[in-house]
């Protein structure tokens, strides 16, 4: 089962657990924009947008671990969104790149923005969706995400070591409306199956039906919370980066926490672009043309097709490329 329509290579990223899985879409010749998913979500999150992004880029989309095809952590890990950057590192050692180009939608963008103020001479173009870090929490409700979170995941590693049958299966259209529900019916319930098909196993017991292969773990995946002032010197370290950001209307995600940081970013930074539009999270996906009507004069400015020449190993930095 696979609803992408878009030419692409199947990729596998060999690491110490397994491996990351992904897909590179588009061109070959050239470094491609790394995209990154959200959390639950997989690289199906970009099967929607891709076809609408200028034709001359190439998009290595791949799968965080334990979500989608790519290996799930050791029994006795836990995840936590540090982990998925040194995920990134992975990919940029395998490939031997200089620079990279990165892409993220929520949590994919908050492993973006934590990787571009940690390595800033290293990262080119950044675009996120509908996020940029992880959102300050209050103190009760941070108190009760480990109170809970710890009780609840030592159930589910309990069921997971004694419980030797598959998980629960469904069939295909329940598994649609628990991505649609799961998602606060911010996936348009025709697209929902984007983000599905790879991250279920047919099941053997009924063969009509379905099960979640994503590592049930993720749903307890420790988000990168941290201070405001350690917020805003992160922030002040990305400079000169061309940077896009563009929000859904409908989505609370980006909110009065996030305009200080905005603030910053479009301060220190020239190349900085932040946009609204109609749509809820998932903007990407649901109003996937829409989005490109903003996001493809940046990639233009920023990544034009001009440079025919440039390969995966180049070494353009980031001032000669955003005066091209």
């Amino acid at each position: 089962m696979d609803f992408s329509t878009v030419e692409h290579e199947n990729i596998q990223i060999p690491v110490p657990w397994g491996h990351i899985s992904g897909r590179w879409y588009g061109n070959r010749n050239r470094r491609p924009i790394l995209a990154l998913h959200g959390w639950m979500d997989n690289l199906g999150t970009w099967d929607l947008l891709i076809p609408h992004l200028p034709k001359h880029i190439g998009i290595l989309a791949i799968d965080f671990p334990g979500h989608g095809q790519s290996s799930h952590l050791p029994q006795g890990m836990q995840y936590h969104v540090i982990d998925y950057v040194t995920a990134v590192m992975h990919i940029i050692k395998e490939y031997n790149w200089k620079k990279v180009s990165l892409m993220g939608h929520s949590m994919g963008s908050v492993v973006v923005y934590l990787y571009a103020a940690l390595y800033p001479s290293t990262v080119d173009l950044i675009v996120n969706f509908d996020y940029v870090k992880q959102e300050f929490w209050k103190t009760d409700l941070e108190i009760y995400f480990y109170e809970r979170g710890f009780i609840e995941r030592l159930n589910d590693m309990t069921e997971i070591t004694t419980n030797r049958s598959e998980p629960k299966s469904h069939e295909f259209k329940t598994l649609e409306n628990m991505i649609y529900e799961g998602s606060g019916r911010s996936v348009d319930f025709e697209n929902c199956k984007y983000l599905l098909y790879r991250s279920i196993t047919k099941s053997q017991i009924s063969p009509d039906k379905y099960y979640f292969s994503r590592d049930k773990r993720i749903k307890y995946c420790k988000p990168f919370i941290t201070t405001y002032e350690l917020t805003l010197e992160l922030n002040k370290r990305i400079k000169n980066i061309p940077y896009f950001v563009i929000k859904g209307l409908k989505s609370s995600l980006l909110n009065e926490d996030s305009s200080e940081v905005l603030k910053i970013l479009r301060k220190n930074n020239p190349h900085f672009e932040y946009y609204e539009i109609d749509g809820t999270h998932h903007l990407h996906m649901n109003n996937a043309e829409e989005v490109c009507k903003y996001l493809n004069p940046f990639l233009n400015r920023h990544y034009p097709a001009e440079l025919s020449s440039w390969s995966i190993d180049d070494n353009i930095n980031v001032d000669t490329r955003s005066k091209l």
